[in-house]
Parts: structure tokens; C-alpha cells; sequence
């Protein structure tokens, strides 16, 4: 049996690729092999991939843009406040709400990976209710099955 372990990224510097994922995402390093590491989250960081792989150091492409990481925060202006205090993070786009009503900003970490961070959707129900909104335009607003709208609504009241 073949079973999915984890996401590995291509880092050109370890050390600032670990400060940019403490500080922004308190990610910790769970396990340590040098030039890999394996962060709380269950990504993994690989500083020198062309060398490991076979591939020429010319051959790396970074910026691709056809990937990013992706997480959730239960407090999307605290993350933005924390944000602005690491003004050398380059933006992909500003903080916007979209169509689901999901707070959420796309970053760059320090080797061009996009990383978006969104509003937890939980959170945008409590926000939808809080406004007096029920389960079922919740389900129509969010586009979440309604079974998960109902336990949001649950853990609401």
C-alpha cells in the first residue's frame, strides 16, 4: 500500500525559509535530516533539490506559478497585523474578500512559493449568522454543503 506523507518544497535558503514559516505560521521544526526539514504543519523544506534529484542548479525554476500553500486563520486581522510588521514579504494581491465571502491575501514566501491565507470559512459562518443570516443562505453564500454549514451554526450559538 502507497500512502500520501506530505508536500515537499524547494528552498534556496534554509535558514530564512524556517524564520519566514516561524514567524509568520509558528511552525516548528518536528523532524531535522539537515538539508531537510519537515515542519509541524507536514510541510517539508529541501534546501539543495537539484543536487538530491539529478537535476543542473539552472534547471530550478522558482515563481512558477502553479502551486500554492495553503492555510486557514481563526483570526484573519490579527494575521494581517502580523503581516504588516514583516514589511519584506512581497504580495501576491491585498487582503479582499471573495465571492464566498472568505477573507483572504496570497503571499510570496522567501523562494517565490504563493501561499494564500484565507479567513477560516467556519469563521465566515459565525460572521454570516452574526448578521442574521440562516443555515440555508449561508449554504447559498459560502457554496459549503449543508451539513458542514449546520455544525458551524451548531458551534455558533
Amino acid at each position: 500500500m502507497t500512502k500520501y506523507t506530505t508536500t515537499l518544497i524547494a528552498v534556496r535558503n534554509m535558514e530564512k525559509s524556517l524564520k519566514f514559516y516561524k514567524e509568520l505560521f509558528d511552525q516548528d521544526v518536528v523532524c531535522d535530516l539537515g538539508w531537510n526539514k519537515t515542519l509541524t504543519c507536514g510541510i517539508t523544506l529541501q534546501e539543495h533539490f537539484e543536487k538530491i534529484v539529478g537535476f543542473e542548479e539552472s534547471s530550478m525554476k522558482f515563481k512558477t506559478h502553479n502551486m500554492e500553500l495553503y492555510f486557514e486563520s481563526y483570526d484573519f486581522d490579527s494575521f494581517l497585523e502580523l503581516l504588516s510588521e514583516h514589511p519584506e514579504v512581497k504580495l501576491v494581491h491585498e487582503a479582499r474578500t471573495f465571492p464566498w465571502q472568505q477573507r483572504g491575501i496570497r503571499i510570496y514566501d522567501p523562494d517565490d512559493h504563493i501561499i494564500e491565507i484565507g479567513e477560516a470559512m467556519e469563521c465566515v459562518g459565525w460572521r454570516l449568522f452574526k448578521e442574521g443570516k440562516t443555515v440555508e443562505e449561508v449554504v447559498k453564500i459560502t457554496e459549503h454543503p449543508v451539513e458542514l454549514v449546520q455544525k458551524w451554526h451548531e458551534s455558533f450559538k
